[in-house]
């Protein structure tokens, strides 16, 4: 029996209010599944709930900062009182892009905080009711950059590599319970982090330095890449919901023909060409 079948399923989605989050909530709510849309901003929380209720969908909004144990656990045991929790969505994220060094020790623990620990905190929130029915399935919204570093994101593809650990560990220790823990591992799809993360980003471009043309070379050719970008929010969504509704689901699902390409050239060159091909990419030369 799939996820799908039976009862009506409950899904809670952190990251709820914006870009890929936002599409699978409202994808899921208008299949009728139940869902639970989670997020920090009350703006974008009261946009999502007048939505839902003009088109009448099953769809309930709720505050939730995953940095914060309180605020998740009020928020896990709002759902767990409504009914149980079938489905877990991780997909609440920042990236901050900067040079490694430029970065403050701060910036890495948000960065983390968000990417990694707050994926933790919430898992674990979860874990013990799926557990005890032994049921459910938890997706984790990875990136490329889970796959590969370029410059600048060395912060934000960390967070996501240690999010892939994570979701190995899980998927073995979970497979008893019959609780499949999925990977999302989109390329580039244009969304509000992406904004949000030029924003966090702006003191360091700023500020010019050592790293000052790289950073312009990095924008200038994510812009152009995800100018390009036919993938959209909603193609993302349509990929998670095969995942969540599939008999069983792969360990892990590619989105955007950037990702098959990537992990394709990872098989095939070595380390030294992959890194000679970042170099080209975004022009980085020795100083003399």
């Amino acid at each position: 029996m799939t996820i799908a079948d039976s009862k009506q399923k409950s899904v809670l989605i952190t990251g709820a209010t914006d870009g890929l989050g936002k599409a699978l909530a409202l994808l899921l709510a208008r299949r009728r599944y139940r869902v639970f849309a989670a997020g920090r901003s009350p703006e974008k929380l009261a946009e999502l709930d007048a939505l839902a209720r003009a088109e009448k969908l099953p769809l309930e909004t709720i505050a939730l900062d995953v940095c914060s144990d309180d605020s998740v656990n009020r928020a896990v045991n709002r759902v767990l009182s409504a009914g149980g929790i079938d489905v877990l969505v991780n997909n609440a994220g920042v990236n901050y892009t900067a040079a490694v060094e430029d970065l403050t020790m701060d910036d890495w623990r948000a960065q983390f905080e968000t990417n990694f620990f707050g994926v933790l905190r919430i898992t674990r929130a979860v874990l013990p009711h799926m557990r005890e029915r032994r049921s459910g399935r938890i997706l984790m919204t990875s990136s490329l950059s889970g796959l590969v570093t370029a410059p600048t994101q060395g912060a934000y593809s960390s967070s996501k590599h240690a999010l892939e650990a994570l979701s190995n560990a899980l998927r073995l220790e979970l497979y008893p319970f019959g609780i499949p823990v999925i990977l999302i591992e989109p390329g580039y799809i244009v969304t509000g982090i992406g904004k949000a993360a030029a924003e966090l980003s702006r003191p360091y471009v700023q500020k010019g330095g050592p790293y000052a043309s790289l950073y312009s070379r990095f924008f200038t050719n994510v812009n152009a890449a995800r100018a390009k970008s036919k993938t959209t929010p909603e193609d993302c969504a349509r990929v998670m919901l095969h995942s969540i509704e599939a008999a069983h689901p792969k360990p892990r699902y590619g989105v955007t023909s950037l990702f098959h390409f990537v992990k394709w050239s990872k098989w095939l060159l070595t380390d030294s060409a992959f890194d000679a091909m970042f170099r080209r990419r975004f022009g980085i030369v020795r100083e003399e």
